[in-house]
């Protein structure tokens, strides 16, 4: 037995080191979930958005052969893509820059 290790294994002392969640530790299971599901909508919603300017851009480029049509959809697709990457990437960026903090 090391002198000074009696009760203790790893587990514990990392556990006592890693944040607890992050930066939303202190919230309650319930508050978690309700984050998890309105930014579950905002990525579906984001994710019409860029179906959307497709359609758009496919209509506009061939049907109707309206170029305004066609740049606004490519604009969409772009609007929507970025929110759903910015979105799919809170969470990353909320534990990189609360484990900076810490």
């Amino acid at each position: 037995m090391l002198l000074g290790a009696e009760e203790e294994d790893i587990n514990n002392i990392i556990s006592g080191i890693a944040p607890d969640w992050g930066p939303f530790a202190a919230v309650g299971d319930e508050a978690r979930t309700m984050i998890q599901v309105i930014m579950a909508l905002a990525i579906l919603i984001c994710m019409a958005i860029a179906i959307w300017g497709a359609a758009k851009q496919r209509i506009g480029s061939t049907a109707m052969r309206d170029s305004f049509s066609a740049e606004q959809g490519k604009g969409l697709i772009v609007a929507g893509l970025t929110g759903i990457f910015i979105i799919g990437s809170l969470g990353t960026l909320f534990t990189i820059v609360y484990g900076m903090a810490i």
